[in-house]
């Protein structure tokens, strides 16, 4: 039986009014549940080498059916990578009898699947919350091979990262008779930490520290990943101080710190004690021979932009230039977010992209969102246009912002053909009551 979501896509799908462009999705759109594997296209595209087909794929991640065409109809023997990319934007979708279509004609375009090819399934099953397809699909992987410690980790970790964390604890914790890969993972640190972190994505404090307090019951080996894991748990619920706590805690038990958890440290006395003493233990760091990388320097300026001095935030983004380390795109989000000047956001977004850093589908959103609370259309426009310039298909928070923005100045009949478009790529539209548009649902 259909599943509701599964079905609600599909009815989303239908043709409506407005003339549909090519690359949208065809009334035929392929079922789960009734499928015909169709045939690739004609090649007669000129031939690009696999990374120049990757970054194209990463353009077109929000529309799967000009993807799957593209991917199709390039002169190229496809790589495992970008097979496993185009699974990925699949599964997106719900095109999962698609999907296995693929890993099926891997072997035969010279890929072969990998433990990557399975991630990317079980990230997809579970997303859609698909938990029993997500396990059959595990027991899948012994086809080709591939059905050990890592896919049994992959699992778990794609269940505890969609927020199925329960359902992670009884496939870890179920007893199975002569499955040695079970027995072996289930007091493994390794195991324990992916579901602690799954706690985390829960906001279930009070289940973090029940779990924490059961594996020292258990015997579990609690290492430098699960101390760097319960000290965000700290920071996350309010209690940057206890984090400061189990760093102190590490430093008698001779733990030596990894530049992740000197990260969480900076971001917990930054909090707790004010960017000054973070600073201080950002020279500690470099003092004990661990070296800051890009996300260290983007915590200090995140914490320095929250204080308001954006003098010393931007003193740092030069000094990392300086330094020869490259600032990330989370590194810019934290200008973004308390910048108030729309001049000096622009200006700062169009340095990144000309420094080389590639802007985020959530940057674009923030962005949007930004200009849009503030009443400001041509900067939002401005954003958004970068964005389609750039080649990158929308995805619902992207044209949902955008929508706002539109209704917002009153110009309603652009903001319903952008419904409309979205409605066609089978993305899902907000319900608003202030233009009649396409039947939804």
């Amino acid at each position: 039986m259909t599943s509701p979501a599964l079905l609600f896509l599909r009815l989303r799908r239908l043709p409506f009014l407005r003339p549909i462009a090519a690359h949208s999705l065809s009334t035929n759109s392929t079922s789960q549940f009734h499928f015909c594997a169709p045939e690739p296209p004609p090649r007669s595209s000129p031939e690009v080498d696999s990374t120049a087909v990757l970054e194209k794929l990463r353009l077109k991640a929000n529309d799967w059916k000009a993807a799957f065409d593209y991917f199709n109809s390039v002169e190229i023997q496809h790589t495992t990578e970008n097979f496993n990319y185009m699974i990925s934007i699949l599964g997106k979708f719900f095109e999962f009898e698609l999907c296995w279509k693929l890993i099926e004609r891997m072997p035969g375009c010279g890929a072969i699947p990998d433990h990557a090819t399975f991630r990317a399934m079980f990230k997809r099953y579970v997303s859609a919350h698909l938990v029993e397809e997500a396990i059959a699909a595990y027991e899948r992987s012994q086809e080709f091979d591939l059905r050990d410690e890592t896919c049994y980790s992959y699992l778990v970790d794609a269940m505890c990262e969609h927020k199925h964390v329960r359902e992670a604890e009884e496939f870890v914790f179920k007893e199975r008779f002569n499955d040695e890969i079970a027995a072996g993972m289930m007091n493994s640190t390794k195991v324990h930490n992916i579901l602690l972190r799954g706690w985390v994505k829960m906001m279930w404090w009070a289940k973090c520290r029940e779990f924490w307090e059961e594996m020292d019951r258990k015997g579990v080996r609690k290492d430098l990943h699960s101390y760097s894991i319960y000290m965000d748990i700290m920071c996350k619920s309010g209690k940057p101080y206890k984090a400061v706590k189990l760093y102190k805690e590490m430093k008698v038990k001779g733990i030596r710190l990894d530049v992740v958890a000197y990260n969480t440290v900076i971001l917990a006395i930054g909090k707790s004690e004010g960017v000054d003493s973070a600073k201080r233990v950002y020279r500690e760091m470099t003092e004990m021979g661990c070296e800051p990388n890009v996300a260290t320097c983007s915590t200090v300026i995140k914490l320095l932009c929250e204080n308001s001095r954006m003098e010393e935030a931007f003193e740092m983004l030069e000094n990392m230039g300086r330094k020869g380390m490259q600032p990330d795109v989370i590194t810019y989000h934290s200008f973004y977010r308390c910048l108030r000047d729309p001049k000096k956001i622009l200006w700062l977004f169009d340095r990144m992209c000309e420094d080389g850093v590639q802007p985020t589908m959530s940057t674009f959103v923030m962005l949007i969102r930004k200009f849009g609370r503030w009443g400001f259309l041509r900067p939002a426009t401005i954003v958004w246009s970068k964005m389609i310039e750039l080649g990158y298909s929308p995805d619902e928070s992207a044209y949902n912002a955008w929508i706002d923005v539109l209704i917002d100045k009153g110009l309603l009949d652009e903001a319903s053909k952008y419904d409309a478009e979205m409605l066609e790529k089978g993305l899902s539209a907000k319900p608003r009551k202030e233009f009649v548009g396409p039947v939804k649902g």
